[in-house]
C-alpha cells in the first residue's frame, strides 16, 4: 500500500509540475516579474521522478526501508511546500504561511540526506 501512495503522490508532483510550467508560460503577463513558476514546476517534476527512482531503489533492497521512507515522504512534503508556497505567492499574493518555502527547502534537503544514509545502511546491511 505504501509503494502505491508514493506512485500517486508522485503523479500528482508531476501533474502539479505541469500545470505551473504552463501557467507560468502563459500567465507571464499576469503574474509579477520572478514569480517563480518556473523553479516551483521544475522543483515538483524533478522530486516527483525522484520519488518513483526512490521507491524503485526502496523495493529493490537498495535503500534501508525506514530511511528511505522518510526520504521520500520528505520529498513529497518539501516539494509541496515550496512549490505551494511560490504558486500562492504568484496567484494569490500572499503565502501558504510564513517561511513555508525556506521550511520545504529545508526538508529537502534534509530528505536527500537521510536518501545518503538510507543508501549506506542499505549497503551495510547486505
Amino acid at each position: 500500500m505504501t509503494v502505491s501512495v508514493l506512485i500517486i503522490l508522485a503523479g500528482l508532483m508531476g501533474a502539479g509540475g505541469v500545470v505551473l510550467a504552463a501557467a507560468g508560460a502563459h500567465a507571464a503577463a499576469h503574474t509579477a516579474p520572478g514569480a517563480g513558476l518556473d523553479s516551483a514546476a521544475y522543483l515538483l517534476l524533478f522530486h516527483a521522478a525522484a520519488v518513483l527512482g526512490g521507491t524503485a531503489l526502496m523495493q529493490q533492497g537498495a535503500l534501508w526501508r525506514p530511511l528511505a521512507l522518510a526520504a521520500l515522504a520528505g520529498w513529497v512534503l518539501g516539494a509541496a511546500l515550496f512549490s505551494g508556497d511560490i504558486a500562492t505567492r504568484a496567484f494569490a499574493a500572499h503565502r501558504l504561511f510564513p517561511f513555508a518555502a525556506p521550511s520545504g527547502g529545508f526538508i529537502l534537503i534534509a530528505a536527500w540526506l537521510i536518501l545518503a544514509a538510507a543508501a549506506l545502511v542499505g549497503a551495510l546491511r547486505s
